[in-house]
């Protein structure tokens, strides 16, 4: 694994890998890669006239659809659209750190686009799915903590704490959707990545002027490029390793380098938690664990 680079990603020919927030950053990058290692891949973005801009920065086939995480009817229509086989599911689309504001289904942003959207969306393309599933965490999630009785931040809003829980719950995700595979027999893996500290547009969204504008310095002097940070999501969608398995980059605090397996808090192990964020999430979200078309109609 040292030293892996995208010069490393194994031919795609044939198979078609969908990317959630494709249209800039870590996922315009990872979609760039795997199109011209010869995959077909699905753009899904919220705004499809920025995702048509970034197909055309693409060399390879591609094709952009309508997704935003942050209603729940848009996921089911996505999903409802993909009538082939999608070999790679990557979870890359992400808010972080904003002020606090909902879904259009009334969850608090963060929790509810970077997790619930991805759930519901991951559960209702199970049936599709033919190799993997790839969770976009982050090193957030090491100060998150799962409140069952307050997902959507209504005992106050403390927007760092809200995203470090989202992250936490894409990990326990992770781990229990693995469990749940295995326990029915699949060949489909859940496997996770996170970019450590990359310049993308992410950070600006805080509405923190202060904030902002340190992260904007850090970006210029102490973040990799976009296409450095998308290089734990490439591996762990190309290369073979097993379900469960957290790639991220391997140089000091995991925040830049090459990528390697990546460190997670005991919180992010806790089989019994994901279990009940599991149950919560079907709850929420009104779609569940299924390897057949049955789980469209829900």
């Amino acid at each position: 694994m040292s030293h892996w680079t995208a010069q490393d990603i194994p031919d795609q020919t044939g198979r078609t890998i969908v990317v959630t927030g494709a249209n800039s950053g870590i996922g315009l990058s990872a979609a760039r890669e795997l199109a011209g290692k010869g995959a077909r891949v699905i753009l899904a973005v919220r705004n499809t006239q920025k995702g048509e801009e970034a197909a055309r920065q693409i060399s390879g086939t591609t094709e952009v659809r309508e997704l935003d995480l942050a209603d729940l009817s848009s996921v089911r229509a996505f999903a409802e659209g993909v009538t082939e086989d999608v070999d790679v599911l990557i979870n890359n689309a992400g808010v972080m750190n904003i002020p606090q504001a909902q879904t259009k289904d009334g969850f608090e942003m963060q929790f509810g686009t970077n997790h619930l959207g991805h759930f519901a969306l991951t559960n209702l393309l199970l049936p599709h799915l033919t190799d993997r599933v790839v969770v976009l965490a982050s090193t957030a999630h090491r100060y998150g903590r799962i409140q069952l009785d307050n997902l959507n931040a209504e005992r106050g809003y403390r927007r760092h704490r809200v995203y470090g829980q989202a992250k936490l719950a894409n990990l326990l995700f992770m781990s229990e959707l693995q469990r749940k595979l295995e326990a029915a027999g699949s060949a489909v893996k859940a496997v996770g990545a996170h970019p450590g500290w990359a310049a993308t547009n992410l950070q600006s969204r805080s509405g923190n002027v202060v904030e902002h504008t340190l992260m904007s310095i850090g970006n210029r002097l102490l973040a990799q490029s976009a296409d450095m940070g998308a290089l734990p999501t490439l591996y762990a969608a190309t290369e073979d390793i097993p379900g469960d398995t957290y790639i991220g980059p391997g140089g000091l605090g995991e925040m830049r380098g090459y990528p390697t397996i990546a460190n997670r808090t005991d919180y992010a192990k806790d089989a019994d938690m994901a279990a009940k964020l599991w149950v919560e999430s079907e709850r929420l979200t009104g779609t569940h664990f299924s390897l057949d078309q049955s789980a469209l109609t829900h």
